[in-house]
């Protein structure tokens, strides 16, 4: 029997239909949640991705602000601005959208957010956070994939979890988030020299690392939950992820399809981890 299909599309609306009813209270109590979204530079597909995050807020009764800024911007403006961000109590949650022009320092940006409003949860506290259990933000991809997971009512407690990629955003909190909750987790990269040997025995797989065909049926344990958090083109410019969905599918008992899987739920867990800051306050 084929894969179950997790639905992300669904299953992000109804995540959605709750954020929207804790903002309802919280509006009501006079701190409606406030996300604050910075642009730098012309890239498309940023403009696309700060546009469906501005769209979502405003679908779940949110405040959001918008700023964008030529590349020229400086660090030190871009700093001065985020520092106005953090002092302001309307805002809850500030994402700077990346990439960021070659000369502004990464690092140094998302350093500057405060922690109690780093709802990307990509700061070197917010990690610190995760990896020693404490309460903090968790980056929205892997957050987001753990919900997937969860939607399938397995109860992760002695599974062996295989994470495909090392990514400070997704691998290694994807690993974190699954040995809080109990799974035996491996972490694959490009270095390992026999990624099948490791996912065969897997219960779960999370594949995270920008190649099609990463994983093929033949190496999929049967029954197994596979999570797709690729996002490539094939030879036809379709779009599709890192597994190869139409072979594991026949194998694996639930699969994320690429697109309408992973992605829906990036902005979701985005709106989750805001509310949770306006909440926390």
């Amino acid at each position: 029997m084929p894969a179950q299909s997790i639905d992300g599309i669904l299953l992000s609306q109804k995540l959605r239909g709750e954020i929207a009813a804790r903002a309802s209270v919280l509006t009501a109590k006079g701190k409606q949640p406030g996300l604050a979204v910075i642009l730098v530079g012309e890239d498309p597909a940023s403009q696309v991705y700060v546009r469906n995050k501005v769209k979502a807020c405003g679908d779940v009764g949110f405040h959001s602000v918008l700023e964008k800024y030529e590349a020229d911007l400086t660090e030190a403006a871009l700093l001065a601005r985020i520092d106005a961000l953090n002092a302001d109590p309307a805002i809850h949650g500030i994402l700077v959208q990346m990439p960021l022009p070659k000369h502004i320092n990464p690092h140094k940006v998302i350093e500057a957010i405060s922690t109690a409003k780093d709802v990307d949860g990509y700061s070197v506290l917010s990690a610190g956070e995760l990896l020693t259990g404490l309460p903090g933000f968790r980056p929205c991809t892997p957050y987001g994939c753990m919900k997937l997971i969860e939607s399938t009512g397995t109860d992760l407690r002695g599974k062996h979890a295989v994470v495909i990629g090392r990514s400070n955003t997704v691998g290694k909190p994807m690993a974190l988030l699954l040995l809080q909750a109990n799974a035996t987790v491996t972490i694959c990269h490009s270095a390992t020299p026999d990624l099948a040997q490791h996912t065969r025995g897997a219960d779960v797989v999370v594949a995270a690392v920008g190649r099609r065909n990463t994983l093929t049926a033949d190496m999929v344990k049967p029954g197994a939950i596979v999570i797709d958090v690729g996002m490539n083109r094939d030879d036809n410019g379709k779009l599709c992820g890192d597994v190869d969905f139409n072979g594991v599918r026949e194998v694996a008992s639930h699969i994320t399809p690429v697109p309408g899987g992973v992605g829906p739920m990036t902005i979701t867990m985005l709106l989750m981890n805001t509310v949770e800051a306006a909440e926390r306050e």
